[in-house]
């Protein structure tokens, strides 16, 4: 046993550091990221003091900010917005529905297993913000409520961040933390850094864990809320309560037994009163959004078309078109996250009035699908070809959000709806997967992750995929100041003796038992940091002292701290942490909701990590 260690006036000060930390985050008294640079100044001030012994140099004082874990993460913030740059998660969502069909027993485990991988080679929060869309998309591509299929994703995301040592910031931040701790030990007690893949199989035992959970459980634990989230957007909801305008988007084939064929579209909507907006149109391996008006229908023309579903479904009864359902050849170019409907109001000064929109052809040469007119009083629906366009007229169209975009350059037009639009560079999608793959593969030639994974990023910049001014805006500076600011408090924890002192006291009350359940007990305390403040901190707070517990009884450093990194990842009971915090809203969930169904995942993952790591690592 090593000898009992003195209490002394700087181990005090970082107790109290450390108490207040906990507090500050525990009880959002501020920020997080301000809470840890108010710990970061009041050490640096007392490290000043002339009355104690300094607590830690300049050099450690402000070592958060260059090191390997910091400049990590940034680099993998900047690898993850050039993969979303690509479009891959709109072909990942296609994928889904492709071989998914639009059962939930088959989709929810094909999406969040697709989740869980995704979140082994990016920041959790990350994939949690991509996949949203693809959630919402997929519930209501299937009718599926966003409800059941939003937490598994959301889990499954927390849970693959396991499987890599870039899966999550406690992972990225513990080969950091180790080397800080080793300054401490004997020769006999040294760690080694663990490798990419080192933690993998803890990664895959708790995915596979988590999807079989909702695969057998799901049914009776998840909510079934009906948040309309996956039906409707807010934009949506506007133009239904000012314009009337609803319904669903349902693609239609023209049979050989339609009035219509060799009609054109102008001559379709003017002809017959209850036609469904026509949003697109293929015919000859070509998709046109939105279809010319002179556009001429043929057998086997598919169109897009927006209405009351028992609508529609009474005009192709009528009129002999075969209703295929929802969009198959449009499923793209009609996504909300590429198309919508907007507003564009006509001012004075435009060279437009006066001027009847047929000559205009706004489809052709704007792109914008002309729903309604709003003038004044007055809603035009029909017979747009022959209406002379008025100052302060609003027309409502159905565009891409790429054109709609293109109109607020235009003098000719003011876009009034908020159009966020983002550029998607499909055409870069192999140079980003390559410098993504290049950034794992020279960390496993290198071991070294911040060189590795900033080759990465800087291959995207280089290559197109990204801007430099788009790299900077990836970055989260408060993820950045958080961790570069807590570093610091984790070095004066170690290097003051705290973690130690600490230490021989837990060991004292909790007394002589097996060393898997001192891990259990780290491990269980870990997930409690967890709760009530940032992964994170709780990590830079519990390795130092996982370290010194493990060395004091003769177990496995390296495994102890690895116990921390992994059980502050478990984080499922409420929804404290960032994922969870995410899909709360938009699933429609309650505490209540997280408590239930996450109860039961942290026992499971509390054991099943246990197992892993003394069984099979």
């Amino acid at each position: 046993m090593t000898e009992t260690v003195v209490l002394t006036v700087e181990m005090a000060i970082v107790l109290f550091l450390l108490a207040v930390t906990v507090w500050m985050f525990a009880f959002s008294i501020v920020r997080v990221d301000v809470a840890a640079l108010i710990i970061l100044v009041t050490l640096g001030l007392l490290s000043k003091t002339p009355f104690i012994d300094p607590i830690l140099s300049l050099s450690e004082l402000f070592a958060g900010f260059s090191s390997n874990a910091v400049i990590s993460i940034i680099a993998v913030m900047i690898i993850g917005r050039g993969l979303d740059k690509t479009g891959l998660m709109g072909k990942l969502a296609q994928f889904i529905l492709n071989i998914g069909g639009k059962t939930e027993s088959r989709i929810s485990p094909l999406m969040s297993g697709i989740a869980a991988l995704s979140s082994a080679f990016m920041q959790n929060i990350g994939v949690a913000a991509l996949f949203l869309p693809v959630v919402s998309r997929v519930s209501a591509r299937t009718g599926i409520p966003i409800s059941r299929l939003l937490m598994p994703v959301g889990f499954c995301i927390i849970l693959g961040g396991t499987a890599t040592m870039i899966g999550s910031s406690p992972l990225i931040l513990l080969n950091d933390l180790l080397m800080s701790s080793n300054r401490q030990l004997p020769d006999s007690s040294q760690m080694q850094e663990f490798s990419l893949f080192s933690v993998l199989p803890i990664g895959l035992a708790l995915s596979v864990t988590g999807l079989l959970y909702f695969y057998v459980a799901g049914r009776f634990v998840l909510p079934a809320i009906d948040t309309d989230s996956g039906r409707t957007s807010r934009t949506d909801d506007y133009f239904k309560s000012l314009y009337g305008i609803s319904g669903e988007l349902l693609e239609a084939q023209v049979t050989v037994d339609s009035p219509m064929v060799g009609m054109s579209i102008h001559q379709v909507e003017e002809t017959y009163d209850k036609t469904p907006f026509m949003l697109a149109l293929y015919s000859g391996d070509v998709v046109k959004v939105p279809p010319d008006r002179d556009e001429t229908i043929w057998v086997t023309t598919r169109l897009g078309l927006l209405g009351d579903r028992e609508q529609v479904e009474a005009f192709c009864n009528e009129y002999h078109w075969d209703l295929k359902g929802e969009p198959d050849r449009f499923a793209k170019v009609l996504n909300q996250q590429y198309s919508g409907i907007g507003e564009i109001v006509i001012p004075p000064a435009s060279s437009l009035v006066g001027k009847a929109i047929g000559d205009i052809k706004p489809r052709r040469n704007f792109g914008a699908n002309i729903m309604q007119i709003y003038r004044s009083n007055q809603v035009i629906s029909r017979g747009f070809r022959d209406t002379t366009l008025q100052a302060g007229d609003t027309l409502v169209v159905h565009s891409s959000w790429k054109d709609l975009h293109k109109l607020k350059s235009n003098r000719d037009f003011v876009v009034a709806t908020d159009v966020k639009y983002e550029d998607i560079r499909t055409h870069k999608l192999k140079p980003a997967l390559f410098f993504f793959g290049l950034s794992l593969v020279l960390f496993l030639l290198t071991d070294t992750l911040s060189i590795s994974l900033l080759t990465g990023a800087l291959g995207m910049i280089l290559s197109g995929v990204l801007t430099i001014d788009e790299a900077y805006d990836a970055v989260s500076l408060q993820t950045v100041f958080l961790l570069a600011c807590l570093i610091p408090l984790g070095i004066a924890v170690d290097h003051s003796g705290t973690a130690l002192w600490i230490s021989q006291h837990l060991l004292e009350l909790i007394g002589d038992v097996p060393i898997w359940v001192m891990q259990t007990v780290i491990a269980g305390l870990a997930t409690f940091f967890t709760l009530v403040m940032s992964n994170i901190g709780a990590t830079v707070l519990l390795v130092p002292l996982a370290v010194n517990v493990a060395v004091t009884i003769g177990a496995d450093p390296a495994m102890f701290a690895l116990t921390v990194a992994i059980s502050t990842s478990n984080t499922f009971l409420i929804p404290t942490n960032q994922v969870n915090a995410l899909i709360m809203g938009p699933g429609g969930y309650s505490v209540a909701d997280f408590m239930r169904v996450g109860g039961v995942m942290t026992i499971l993952y509390l054991i099943v990590s246990m197992l892993v790591i003394n069984f099979i690592m």
